[in-house]
């Protein structure tokens, strides 16, 4: 199996997803990809003091990746696409997460429920990142554990055009999910030849809901990616096997409605696991499943059921 390497440039970033972007890189099943990521926002480096708070203003006028095309390039700074030889719709596509290694700073704001009348009244709180000790300390002096995490990880979808970033969708996307650490492997459904995979939105540390709007966006110093096919996976829809046990996701406008799919997906995944009738999942789920917002700010809110390792034995 070989191992390929990426670098952040013009013909590996884009800020979309779309089935006609050329590859950036193919690949056999069983590879592995190491890159460095940009942070969401493309900036090629901090600001020069990060004890300091940025307004607006200042954020804007940051050095970022350039020459970028409008709406192919519009949306978070993603690596790839991926072409994985031999995968094709219907099939599964699982992502072995072997390494993350956040970079030496990152940033987060008030974003959610800020209208653009206001982002002048907008300071980005600046965090110094330590990947060694795993801890991130703000320019406010706040101190909290490091859990790095990829935001988006996603396949191209059989449609149209460039589409946005924002939010997540059935084949994968923004899915900003916080338990999907190094040691997870999450499962992506395929929907076009060779899979198209694009990955990015580095977090350092990040609570369920992402209620703010932002994670501490940050870019990535290394991640390390192994991917294989799965032809005929338990269940059709976006799942994962993360240290803090099984997910399964479910997205939708409706807060209910999304909690009501990852719910559905999980007892899939219980019937699948354990052999047990739909009415017997349910009453397992009752007991043991936990249901978790992943994101309520991407367009359409998320949902994972989480089944703990051993909490069914």
């Amino acid at each position: 199996m070989a191992t390929y390497f990426l670098e952040p440039q013009a013909d590996t970033l884009h800020g979309c997803f779309s089935h006609d972007l050329p590859p950036a890189l193919v690949i056999d099943p069983g590879d592995t990809v190491r890159c460095r990521t940009l942070d969401a926002d493309w900036i090629l480096e901090p600001p020069d003091d990060l004890s300091k708070s940025l307004g607006w203003t200042d954020w804007k006028n940051l050095r970022r990746f350039e020459p970028r095309t409008k709406e192919r390039d519009d949306g978070h700074a993603l690596i790839g696409p991926i072409h994985i030889r031999g995968a094709q719709p219907g099939m599964m596509l699982a992502v072995y997460i072997n390494r993350l290694v956040s970079g030496t700073w990152g940033w987060a704001l008030p974003w959610f429920g800020a209208s653009n009348e206001r982002k002048d009244d907008i300071s980005y709180m600046l965090w110094t990142l330590d990947a060694a000790k795993m801890i991130g300390r703000s320019n406010q002096g706040h101190t909290v554990t490091l859990r790095p995490f990829m935001g988006v990880m996603g396949n191209a979808l059989d449609e149209p055009g460039y589409l946005s970033t924002t939010p997540p969708r059935a084949v994968g996307g923004n899915l900003d999910c916080k338990e999907l650490v190094a040691g997870s492997t999450v499962y992506l459904p395929i929907a076009v030849a060779g899979g198209l995979f694009s990955f990015g939105d580095g977090h350092a540390a990040q609570g369920d809901g992402e209620s703010s709007g932002t994670a501490i966006e940050c870019p990535m110093q290394r991640v390390d990616l192994t991917f294989e096919l799965i032809e005929n996976p338990p269940i059709p829809t976006i799942h994962a096997n993360t240290p803090a046990g099984w997910l399964t996701f479910g997205f939708h406008e409706d807060l209910n409605i999304a909690a009501d799919s990852a719910l559905a997906a999980m007892l899939d995944l219980l019937s699948a696991r354990y052999g047990v009738s739909r009415m017997e999942a349910l009453t397992l789920a009752g007991v043991a499943i936990d249901l978790r917002i992943t994101q309520i700010v991407n367009q359409v809110k998320g949902v994972h059921a989480v089944l703990p390792h051993g909490a069914i034995r």
